[in-house]
């Protein structure tokens, strides 16, 4: 509870002495200067460490609401991290499916180029010299320059 009470007392203090921007609202403040807010705030310390002596109640009852929210914090982690581990494990079960399915596919190709020890050697070679002699006659000639 104590612990509560500090981190809000420090986190209160830094957003008042955030530095802000000059508006017309902020002249009509009062204005406190950092000697006056620093002992105003070491006298609310002082004030709230006697706190307890004064109401031990309510800081038996703030103390087991606190370890109560603690403990439940606790449990909600414990959710949220067992989620997440549980989607991070679907995600690679998924994948290793995926590749699974992909190592056993069948083969990309469409038999018109083979393969190295696919088919009958006769009927697979590659035919070679197909120019005909008419193909064989003509001048190659290269592009035609341009003129720009």
């Amino acid at each position: 509870m104590r612990f509560l009470l500090r981190i809000t007392f420090w986190l209160g203090l830094v957003l008042v002495l955030l530095p802000r921007d000059k508006t017309p609202e902020s002249d009509k403040l009062p204005q406190i200067g950092a000697a006056d807010a620093v002992q105003a705030a070491t006298a609310a310390v002082s004030d709230m460490s006697q706190f307890c002596k004064r109401q031990p109640a309510a800081c038996e009852v703030g103390g087991q609401a606190a370890t109560i929210i603690g403990q439940r914090a606790q449990d909600g982690a414990k959710k949220i991290y067992q989620i997440i581990n549980d989607k991070k494990e679907q995600i690679t079960d998924e994948k290793n499916e995926k590749t699974n399915r992909n190592d056993k596919k069948a083969p990309d190709h469409t038999g018109s180029i083979t393969v190295a020890g696919e088919g009958d050697a006769a009927t697979t070679e590659v035919p070679r010299d197909t120019l005909t002699q008419d193909d064989l006659a003509l001048e190659w000639r290269g592009p035609e320059a341009t003129a720009n």
